[in-house]
């Protein structure tokens, strides 16, 4: 089995699939492991060391899809990857597939390949083991974006996030108390900000309550205690997850519109389609944008900021689901990783992910009965 990893294609995206020391442990189990030339620069990682792990070095994207039987990736394939896919091959990444381009979906049907997105991968409590390093690198970035584009110079509000003497603090509202917003809540928290949090779960809200007694200001979430936030708030922090599915819009731009000007969004949610109605993707070389004078923030690969911790901090839990589909026929690596069958959302030619086959409208098939019926 051969283990391909490309170099990212994506704008502004410095992570990569795997790191150098992941790669040599897949190469000591007996893989073969292709990495496009340069594709670890970003997060600091040099061909030599790819080389000294033992994966040989390509200089040609085009080889790496010819050769290899599993692509790894950091994001879904770019649309120039598209005609380099191959019939029957694995890709595994951060898929995204409930926003992903709909030609990139009729190519990965079309070609019968097994997609496996790290976001979908859940365990029997609902957790999201591989996601969760990355959502807790995201939370904890939350002041330094918000530090940032509160001052003055990036059209924000002019305020010092952890305030001074005698003047006070940014008021600062996360809405989800999932992984980002627990870790975003710690961080804001850390640099002095005052903090509200919004959720619907009121078990999540006991737990911060718990963790930072008398510090944070929460709610149950509905639209009017977001609209009473919103009325004060000097950042707001979107960090709601629906796994496989489309984030729903929470802020109309009714709502935006309450708002104080040069206020800042950052929408974490934006990666599976934004929990504002008016976010729109951007990029790290051009990461806001100003609608109706609120700054809005919308990085979908926010973690590539800080690309050798999040390349890190993804393989860690990555290797055994890679190390596993490497080991031979996709039946056996669910035997030795049960957990990896949430992740498949597509898989000979089917949609797997019941979220997914609502999205694109299409019957769905589990992926147990493809497996019984000697598909794979």
């Amino acid at each position: 089995m051969i283990v391909g990893i490309p170099r990212s294609r994506l704008v502004d995206e410095r992570r990569v699939g795997l790191p150098p020391r992941a790669v040599g442990n897949l190469v000591t189990r007996g893989r073969t492991v292709l990495v496009e030339r340069k594709a670890g620069l970003g997060s600091g990682f040099s061909d030599t060391q790819y080389e000294q792990a033992g994966a040989r070095i390509i200089h040609s994207v085009d080889e790496v899809y010819g050769r290899a039987d599993v692509i790894v990736k950091m994001n879904a394939p770019v649309p120039m990857e598209y005609d380099l896919i191959r019939e029957d091959q694995t890709i595994m990444g951060l898929m995204h597939m409930a926003v992903a381009d709909e030609r990139l979906v009729e190519v990965l049907l079309e070609r019968n390949c097994t997609v496996i997105d790290f976001v979908t991968i859940a365990d029997q409590q609902g957790h999201l083991p591989v996601l969760r390093p990355l959502s807790q690198i995201a939370g904890r970035m939350v002041p330094q974006i918000a530090s940032r584009y509160l001052q003055t110079d990036h059209g924000g509000l002019g305020i010092l996030l952890g305030g001074a003497p005698a003047v006070p603090p940014a008021e600062v509202v996360i809405i989800g108390a999932g992984t980002v917003g627990r870790n975003a809540v710690r961080a804001c928290l850390g640099a002095g900000a005052r903090v509200t949090l919004l959720d619907t779960s009121h078990d999540r809200i006991s737990d911060i309550d718990w963790a930072f007694p008398g510090q944070v200001t929460s709610f149950r979430a509905n639209e009017a205690s977001l609209r009473k936030v919103l009325a004060y708030a000097d950042v707001v922090v979107g960090a709601v997850l629906i796994p496989g599915a489309r984030t729903p819009h929470l802020i109309t731009k009714e709502m935006v519109g309450l708002l104080r000007e040069n206020s800042l969004i950052i929408d974490i949610s934006i990666d599976q389609g934004g929990c504002f109605e008016t976010s729109r993707p951007t990029r790290l070389s051009d990461p806001t944008y100003v609608i109706d004078g609120i700054v809005h923030y919308c990085v979908p690969n926010l973690t590539s900021l800080v690309a050798r911790s999040a390349t890190y901090a993804l393989a860690n839990e990555t290797l055994p689901f890679i190390s596993a589909v490497g080991e031979g026929s996709l039946s056996e690596a669910l035997v030795q990783e049960p957990l990896l069958a949430s992740g498949i959302n597509i898989m000979a030619g089917r949609v797997t992910l019941p979220n997914l086959g609502k999205i694109l409208g299409v019957e769905t098939v589990a992926v147990s009965g493809l497996i019984s019926g000697g598909k794979n």
